[in-house]
């Protein structure tokens, strides 16, 4: 890991490289990501951040959104935004395409069609593929950059994944249980995933990976790709002492984003798994995070020991009120950005086995991993109490964690993968 003083000039000779040669790079996403509802807006939009303020000029287009757009530090020029109103499609069309839903809705006719402009009137340098949802955006890119990659003044292709797809939407259809139609479904578009982003990864000339597990997944599958990791960095805020006390709230918390099919099934086989236990031993569980009101509502019936609370403006509040934090996925993949959320409130963490991924945190000192849901809720139980252990767990995942997560490193390394 480099140093501070090294991570400063390592970062200020790649805006020395950038400001006499700035990397123009056009920059694929699927909504403009501003605020930070998920992960996927929230990796994107700090990402973008850090490149712009690397030196590179970034032009982004995004389908608009209705809370806003246009977020970020960069120097101003640096980033211009290019938001489409319409062109958002209804998920069930996907059905009907060879695109998986998550690509089908973001490319829509006045998608392709300002992208069409985009390519055509400027010259780039870099051209990036922001998630899988950015697939369908690969026909239009095709038709206007050759193939070849040594023509002179080609832009280079980068893909920035958020998951390894193929086996992320993989193994969420192969643990759904519910509606045949909707079990079906989800296995035509986990097979339509896992070819778009084949033809990606194939066509593009840097593919960024979220974790290290993720990168050797892409190695193994294609060995001629350049492969970098870039693992989240951390812009939130950072409590720099925390004591669990015998008068802190006997409270766990899961906080999170609750709009995915795969977010919703850890959700509801967690609850289930999990409620009478912790009502039996008094422990309340506060559930936070945006999710379809039906759905929230349903789940909240009948539980004796959870509270549903839905969307907050400030989750600082709840996770102050909590001594145990919880990572109830066991599908998904990919890094978990709510840890460093807890990481650094210093809120000790208990997850599913698998959770950990991408991140130094080490089951059994700085966090505890669990390999079943019943299994996870006894773990909370029989830890509530005991404030020792969980004030060690969060001391030793701040200072593993503290150093770790910096958006500037993130955001040069993907400039140098640019520019060399």
């Amino acid at each position: 890991m480099l140093s501070d003083q090294e991570a400063a000039t390592t970062a200020e000779s790649v805006r020395e490289v950038t400001r006499h040669n700035l990397q123009r790079v056009l920059w694929i996403t699927w909504v403009a990501p501003f605020p930070e509802r998920d992960g996927q807006r929230m990796y994107s939009g700090r990402l973008i951040d850090a490149v712009a303020r690397s030196g590179a000029s970034v032009h982004v287009l995004c389908l608009s959104n209705e809370d806003g757009e246009g977020w970020g530090s960069a120097p101003p020029g640096n980033i211009t935004w290019h938001t489409v109103d319409r062109g958002r499609r209804a998920r069930w069309r996907s059905l009907f395409s060879s695109l998986p839903s998550m690509a089908y809705r973001a490319g829509g006719r006045e998608m392709r069609r300002a992208l069409t402009i985009m390519l055509s009137g400027r010259k780039w340098d870099a051209i990036v593929l922001d998630g899988i949802s950015s697939g369908w955006a690969l026909p239009v890119i095709e038709a206007v950059v050759p193939a070849n990659r040594d023509v002179q003044g080609r832009p280079k292709l980068i893909h920035v994944s958020h998951n390894h797809e193929t086996s992320t939407r993989r193994a969420v259809a192969k643990s759904y249980i519910g509606n045949p139609a909707m079990w079906l479904a989800l296995r035509r578009d986990a097979e339509k995933t896992r070819r778009l982003e084949r033809r990606v990864v194939e066509s593009c000339d840097v593919v960024s990976a979220i974790t290290q597990d993720d990168a050797e997944r892409y190695r193994r599958e294609h060995p001629e790709r350049k492969i970098l990791v870039l693992t989240p960095g951390y812009g939130g805020h950072r409590v720099s002492h925390r004591q669990i006390v015998q008068a802190t709230p006997r409270n766990a918390i899961i906080v999170g984003s609750f709009e995915w099919v795969a977010k919703k099934m850890n959700l509801k086989a967690f609850l289930a798994a999990a409620d009478r236990r912790l009502a039996d031993a008094g422990v309340r569980l506060t559930v936070v995070g945006r999710g379809d009101r039906g759905f929230l509502t349903e789940l909240g019936q009948n539980l004796r020991s959870v509270t549903i609370v839905g969307e907050v403006d400030d989750v600082t509040p709840y996770l102050e009120d909590a001594r145990i934090a919880v990572v109830p996925e066991k599908t998904g993949g990919g890094f978990k950005l709510k840890l460093l959320d807890y990481v650094f409130h210093r809120v000790p963490i208990f997850a599913m086995a698998g959770s950990l991924a991408g991140s130094p945190l080490r089951s059994g000192r700085s966090a505890m991993e669990f390999a079943t849901f019943e299994e996870l809720a006894d773990g909370i139980v029989q830890a509530i109490d005991d404030t020792d252990h969980l004030n060690a767990y969060q001391d030793r995942a701040f200072e593993a964690c503290r150093a770790e997560f910096d958006w500037e490193d993130r955001g040069a390394a993907l400039v140098r993968a640019i520019a060399s």
